[in-house]
């Protein structure tokens, strides 16, 4: 919870800085959460190679993406992704354009959907967790 907190606080000084007042709710409230497309895969993913760059702990993460295509298809964005065009999901957010290489809070929800998949859990109680972590 205090991560999170951080997280609105940073953005807020980050906007103050840019002299916006104001940063609408609809910026935290994130995406509805898609039905996942039937047949996807991670085909879209960056490769490891392409995102070599950002460092290890970036590829790690999209290596994870890359082994839950399905369950990322599924789950909406909190960090405002949904807004930006070519938007669909999660899974989205590791396509090329996406925020996924910089994004604190795209790779902290592949990085708990990750787990709780590798936990056992269904899209359903991943999505839950998601929210009340993100939301």
């Amino acid at each position: 919870m205090l991560q999170d907190q951080s997280r609105r606080n940073f953005l807020l000084l980050a906007c103050a800085g840019l002299g916006i007042s104001a940063i609408p709710n609809s910026v935290f409230a994130g995406s509805v959460h898609p039905e996942p497309r039937e047949g996807i895969d991670a085909s879209l993913v960056l490769s490891d190679e392409a995102v070599a760059k950002f460092g290890k702990p970036t590829q790690e993460v999209f290596a994870m993406i890359r082994e839950i295509p399905q369950i990322a298809d599924g789950i909406g964005c909190y960090c405002g992704c949904h807004t930006r065009e070519g938007y669909r999901s999660l899974l989205t957010c590791f396509y090329e354009g996406g925020r996924g290489t910089g994004c604190p809070i795209c790779q902290g929800e592949a990085k708990l959907a990750y787990r709780r998949f590798k936990e056992g859990q269904d899209l359903d109680k991943i999505r839950r967790a998601i929210d009340a972590r993100f939301g």
